[in-house]
């Protein structure tokens, strides 16, 4: 996660705020890019495979 997009979060919070919250906000933020990374360099799996992987479970 780069600086700036911390910054931003920190932002976006109320002059105070919980730590817990911004710290699960981080993470939130910081899973969601990595997930748009991932879509990028095709690293996902079909839906339809998704399902059938789910029936053999």
């Amino acid at each position: 996660m780069k600086k700036d997009k911390v910054m931003e979060t920190v932002k976006e919070f109320p002059q105070e705020f919980d730590l817990e919250e911004l710290i699960e906000r981080l993470v939130f933020v910081e899973k969601v890019e990595k997930g748009l990374e991932q879509i990028k360099e095709g690293k996902t799996i079909p839906h339809e495979q998704v399902k059938d992987m789910i029936k053999k479970w």
